[in-house]
């Protein structure tokens, strides 16, 4: 291969290739991350329903019914604190990967206009 085309293949590695497998990367563990994170809430709240579903089935009388009340409520608030949470999670995935992108497509852009100089 001569110098200029060994030269254009680098330039187009730099400026194109690397890049967009950096992207490709970061992606990749964005949606790994944010799957995740739907799995475990997902999990979380089947968990939640089956064992509320078990508590009425132990309903027999007016004491047991109290208590699946009560049992009812305290179930709510830990799901409202669990769908906080997650939501927290997943903000905070998202956020790391639109900072990560804004910065490689930043870098990228630098070393293309200094390739263009060259």
């Amino acid at each position: 291969m001569n110098k200029a085309a060994e030269k254009t293949s680098q330039q187009f590695e730099s400026v194109f290739v690397s890049p967009m497998r950096s992207y490709t990367l970061a992606a990749l563990n964005y949606y790994e991350q944010l799957v995740g994170a739907q799995m475990d809430a997902a999990r979380a709240y089947s968990d939640m329903t089956i064992a509320q579903a078990r508590t009425w089935l132990d309903v027999k009388d007016a004491d047991s019914f109290k208590k699946a009340m009560e049992s009812q409520q305290k179930t709510a608030t830990d799901l409202m604190e669990r769908m906080k949470g997650d939501s927290e999670k997943v903000t905070s995935i998202s956020q790391s990967f639109m900072q990560d992108s804004q910065k490689m497509a930043e870098e990228t852009t630098k070393k293309a206009v200094e390739t263009a100089k060259q």
